[in-house]
């Protein structure tokens, strides 16, 4: 298993080759949208090239989870509700949701996901 250092500067190098952005851009406290201007097509590229770099398969929307952000069931008026919220927790215990759980606006999720997030993220596949 390599350590966390080590996954994070693969996490990095991603991160900079699919946004486009510069290394010194890329901090542990970064959020993927607000800071590295990642959009939604973004995403499908930092997957390939997570699971390239580690060797994992990531499933749509394990690491992204649209489709709690777009039901019904879990968001009211734009904002998601106690059962979204927990189904984030359950489906992404690697992300700190605390700041999102302040603000629950759907729009506000994108900011919420930061480069410390996938970290964690990868790591828990990796021990998985």
């Amino acid at each position: 298993m390599p350590s966390r250092e080590e996954i994070y500067d693969k996490v990095k190098a991603a991160l900079v080759d699919a946004l486009g952005v510069d290394e010194d851009e890329v901090s542990p406290s970064a959020t993927m949208v607000g800071d590295l201007g990642a959009e939604s097509i973004d995403f499908l590229d930092i997957v390939f090239r997570l699971e390239k770099a580690f060797g994992i398969k990531i499933s749509r929307g394990e690491l992204f989870p649209e489709d709690v952000l777009s039901s019904t069931d879990y968001v009211t008026n734009g904002k998601v509700n106690t059962a979204g919220i927990a189904a984030l927790k359950a489906r992404m215990p690697f992300a700190d949701l605390a700041k999102f759980e302040a603000n629950p606006s759907v729009q506000n999720f994108a900011n919420t996901l930061t480069v410390e997030d996938m970290v964690r993220y990868v790591q828990s596949k990796l021990a998985g």
